[in-house]
């Protein structure tokens, strides 16, 4: 029996995951890393770290599994979006990796949309300038460390670094390309327009290939330490996103992902390409060849409820402690004493800025509405209906542009909760499904080494035959007229406070530049 291999580099460990040709999970590990932040707003990581966690994870996966390492069809790579790697001539890491959710580029990115303009930008790379994407990173150490950035002969993503280490090949995929802000999305090539504007070399940047296509094999040198064989084809694979839909089966269009962790993403794939006028949303490509995918992006989605839980939920949190209940399950139930709307109570989830619709690193959380009559049931339902409304905000730029949206997937924790589940569901107006496998871009990488491996034709047949749906949530029409109107409420809100949350994030800056 023929067997699938994905590695997924996260932000937080590299989880390795094998499956068999029905897509059933034979072994999972995930190994930990650090994540350091020198200085305030910065966040790096060692890429020696990834591979170090990648090494011991496929260890272990073999090693709990009994495998055959020969029987391995193929290996797929999944990897946190945008983080850059800096090689030099000997291909040796410069300088430890900036990650995606580094905040030290917002200089970089204004001074990028002034020299190009947002309609060029639109134009050649179908994206605004935002600190977590790659180009602002590479102009930073241009200014920051010059002589770093003499040094540098190759810039890689995370999870193709590993590729690198693995095969010593040097490698990117459209998916992942898509989030460097130096690929022309629509053309799937690099945008000669964008690097002549930065004057950045274009021969610092790999080769591109589709998800699927064979990039490289397994080494001998790094077939002795992972146990892996010689040889083993690994394919170009994707970014975090693009795996986590195609594991979950959103890979037609009229598909959409709903992903709610720390972060939430909405993911619509789409056959052309279609770029928000407004830029509001991202275009990227997606891992089926000839397909592309608009993302709206949550910035404190589960994030906001983690507020809630550390900050006022002392009690479900002893709960938990003392009965093994988890705190969240009991925030849930204790939503569901309010009435959906909670009594016009609303909430703002922008908690760490927002990035769709409003890209403002200024905004902030907010509580509307409350009364003497409002409960802890209210002010908890409130925050999941919020980090709902955040979402479907997303959902409406996707529909806006013409995009179907017939059935939506969910993931993450917002679909651990049959209660979320059901929110989420009357918040769109649209069935949620959940699928049946909770690996997430692991599960898609593989995928993607059985189609490069030849062991299904392409990505819809790999998802039709191994992704199945463990939970469907219908709209119920009443609810759904509820929150329309409530919705409508939640949309007119940051409009009426966007000048009050940049004259707050000034002078709070200002008395921290005092030391106030």
């Amino acid at each position: 029996m023929p067997y699938l291999l994905g590695i997924d580099i996260g932000t937080t460990g590299v989880k390795t995951l094998l499956i068999d040709e029905r897509g059933e999970t034979v072994a999972s590990c995930t190994v930990p890393h650090p994540l350091y932040t020198p200085r305030p707003g910065w966040t790096e990581q060692d890429p020696e770290d990834w591979w170090k966690g990648t090494v011991t994870s496929v260890q272990e996966v073999l090693r709990m599994s009994g495998v055959d390492p020969g029987a391995i069809a193929g290996i797929g790579l999944s990897g946190q979006m945008h983080s850059s790697v800096f090689l030099d001539r000997k291909d040796r890491v410069i300088r430890p990796a900036i990650l995606w959710n580094d905040g030290r580029t917002t200089p970089q990115c204004r001074w990028m949309t002034e020299l190009a303009g947002e309609e060029n930008l639109r134009r050649w790379v179908a994206n605004p300038a935002l600190e977590g994407f790659t180009a602002p990173k590479v102009i930073w150490l241009r200014e920051n460390e010059p002589e770093n950035y003499r040094k540098v002969r190759t810039l890689l993503l995370p999870k193709d670094y590993v590729r690198f280490r693995l095969t010593g090949e040097k490698a990117t995929e459209y998916s992942d390309a898509a989030g460097t802000l130096f690929l022309d999305v629509r053309n799937r090539r690099w945008s000669k327009e964008m690097l002549e504007a930065l004057d950045i070399p274009e021969d610092i940047l790999p080769p591109v290939y589709e998800s699927v296509d064979v990039c490289g094999k397994v080494t001998k040198e790094a077939a002795e330490l992972t146990g892996l064989k010689p040889g083993t084809p690994v394919v170009g694979g994707g970014a975090d996103n693009a795996c986590g839909a195609t594991g979950a089966g959103v890979v037609r269009e009229g598909r959409v992902l709903s992903s709610i962790g720390t972060s939430g993403t909405v993911v619509a794939p789409s056959k052309v390409v279609q770029v928000d006028p407004e830029m509001r949303a991202h275009t990227f490509c997606h891992s089926v060849p000839g397909m592309w995918y608009v993302m709206g992006v949550v910035l404190s989605a589960g994030g906001s409820l983690r507020w809630f839980k550390d900050a006022l939920g002392q009690l479900e949190k002893v709960a938990e402690e003392l009965t093994g209940v988890d705190a969240y399950d009991l925030l849930t139930k204790e939503a569901q004493r309010a009435e959906p709307g909670s009594e016009g109570l609303v909430f703002l989830p922008y908690i760490t800025g927002e990035r769709t619709p409003h890209r403002d690193a200024d905004a902030r959380g907010v509580f509307f509405g409350l009364s003497a009559r409002h409960t802890r049931a209210h002010l908890v339902r409130a925050v999941l209906e919020g980090i709902t409304f955040a979402m479907r905000d997303s959902l409406e730029i996707i529909r806006g542009l013409g995009i179907r949206v017939e059935e939506i997937r969910a993931t993450g924790g917002g679909a651990k909760s049959p209660f979320w589940r059901q929110l989420q569901a009357d918040v769109y107006g649209a069935p949620v499904y959940t699928p049946t496998n909770t690996e997430g871009p692991a599960f898609g990488a593989a995928l993607m080494a059985g189609v490069g491996a030849g062991l299904f034709h392409d990505l819809a047949d790999a998802a039709d035959e191994l992704v199945h749906i463990a939970t469907t949530a219908e709209p119920d029409s009443e609810r759904v007229r509820v929150y329309d109107e409530f919705y409508g409420i939640f949309r007119s809100l940051y409009p009426a406070l966007k000048e009050r949350f940049s004259e707050t994030a000034e002078l709070v800056r200002s008395k921290v530049a005092k030391g106030n």
